[in-house]
């Protein structure tokens, strides 16, 4: 029997060998199925996390109380009276003028708030009854010590101005939706109007001057009517008042410097 122990002692090595591999390729083929599942599980959580930011700005920018995109109720205290037509019936003193009066021409002039004149450019080729309202009230002095009560800065930069009480206006509202821009973009500097959101009818005094490019995304009434842009000044407006941010450190509402329409001139 001696003979045979090289033969056992070979075989014995050689089922060394095998079980040694078989282990080798146990840990490899779990060591594989671990990377898998944690790249599924790392896919997972990208996906989430995806999901969540769209979501999020769905939720900022879309319909709802959290919606930041300029509208006639920029707080709690502030609205403007909708119309269910395009032109309404005027209270008091003001009535919708005629887009006649915005003479298919460009307005120049300037807007004063506190101190600081930003020279303006109204388009009243582009958007005539808007214009023309525009003009209508500051030849009244209807924004004299009119105050700006919003100001936006998370992502989306605008300040809005125009309505004391926030609940009347000018006495009137009025539509259609004028000169909104196509993609959504609305650059530095553009002079738009500010609706109650999907009315397209409720445009009244206020206005919105957006201080860095921003975009807002169209509702089921469409954009925002552009009556013109800032033409000078923007960057001491930004500098003076809406870098020095907002009341409470939020990102929507009123300005920490207390800021007013002064006066608007315009030939």
């Amino acid at each position: 029997m001696a003979p045979n122990k090289p033969n056992d002692r070979e075989s014995r090595q050689a089922r060394d060998r095998l079980r040694a591999y078989q282990a080798r390729q146990t840990v490899h083929e779990t060591r594989v199925k671990r990377r898998k599942r944690d790249n599924l599980i790392a896919g997972i959580g990208v996906a989430v996390i995806v999901v969540l930011a769209v979501g999020a700005q769905l939720l900022y920018f879309g319909a709802g109380p959290g919606k930041p995109a300029p509208s006639a109720k920029p707080t709690a205290s502030a609205t403007s009276t909708p119309a269910p037509t395009p032109s309404s019936t005027a209270s008091g003193s003001n009535s919708l003028p005629p887009k006649s009066l915005a003479e298919n021409r460009t307005w120049t002039g300037t807007l004063t708030l506190n101190d600081i004149p930003l020279g303006i450019s109204l388009d009243g080729a582009k958007a005539p009854q808007a214009v023309s309202s525009t003009i209508y009230l500051a030849q009244k002095g209807f924004y004299n010590g009119q105050p700006c009560n919003r100001l936006t800065n998370g992502g989306f930069y605008i300040l809005q101005c125009g309505d004391a009480t926030g609940t009347s206006g000018p006495g009137y509202s009025y539509g259609p939706i004028e000169n909104a821009p196509t993609n959504n973009v609305y650059p530095a500097g553009t002079i738009a109007m500010a609706r109650t959101p999907s009315d397209a009818s409720s445009q009244g005094s206020q206005i919105f001057i957006v201080y860095k490019k921003t975009t807002i995304p169209a509702d089921s009434a469409g954009g925002y009517t552009v009556i013109g842009k800032v033409t000078s000044g923007l960057d001491q407006l930004v500098s003076e008042i809406t870098d020095k941010g907002i009341q409470g450190g939020t990102s929507d509402g009123k300005p920490v410097v207390s800021t007013t329409i002064t006066g608007i001139t315009v030939k």
